[in-house]
């Protein structure tokens, strides 16, 4: 799979834990939700949103002068829930469902760095929610 698609894998892993999908109502969605009309009230939450937020080529080889093998790709995980419990809970899940997955399953994703924004809250919907962040080194095929 090219590295331009990792967001792919992500989105294979959380659907991949019937137990969450369930805690989502199946609401996960790549890149944005999308509302046919802008009348339509907000998504309900609790959703999910998978995000490919970019990537960087290492540096070239002596084989290539211009790209190398390897890709180090940024995947965004935006989670919202009703209230700070039920959104912890869901970062958790999420965060031990990639983490199980990537283990147990053969993907492109060599290794990865984790990191997450701060708990924030959205007082129109309203909603919790948090993003999760992945630095994946991706064999770019």
């Amino acid at each position: 799979m090219s590295s331009l698609a990792t967001d792919k894998i992500f989105i294979a892993a959380i659907k991949a834990n019937a137990q969450l999908m369930a805690q989502i109502d199946g609401r996960i969605y790549p890149t944005a939700i999308p509302l046919p009309d802008e009348s339509v009230d907000n998504v309900p939450v609790p959703y999910i949103i998978v995000t490919f937020d970019g990537l960087t080529n290492d540096a070239a080889t002596k084989d290539d002068p211009y790209e190398s093998d390897n890709d180090q790709v940024n995947i965004g995980i935006e989670i919202t829930a009703n209230n700070r419990a039920a959104l912890a809970a869901l970062v958790s899940a999420v965060r031990s469902t990639i983490h199980s997955y990537m283990l147990e399953q053969t993907t492109d994703i060599e290794d990865y760095q984790f990191s997450a924004e701060a708990v924030q809250y959205d007082q129109f919907k309203p909603c919790y929610w948090q993003t999760l962040h992945y630095q994946c080194d991706v064999t770019n095929s």
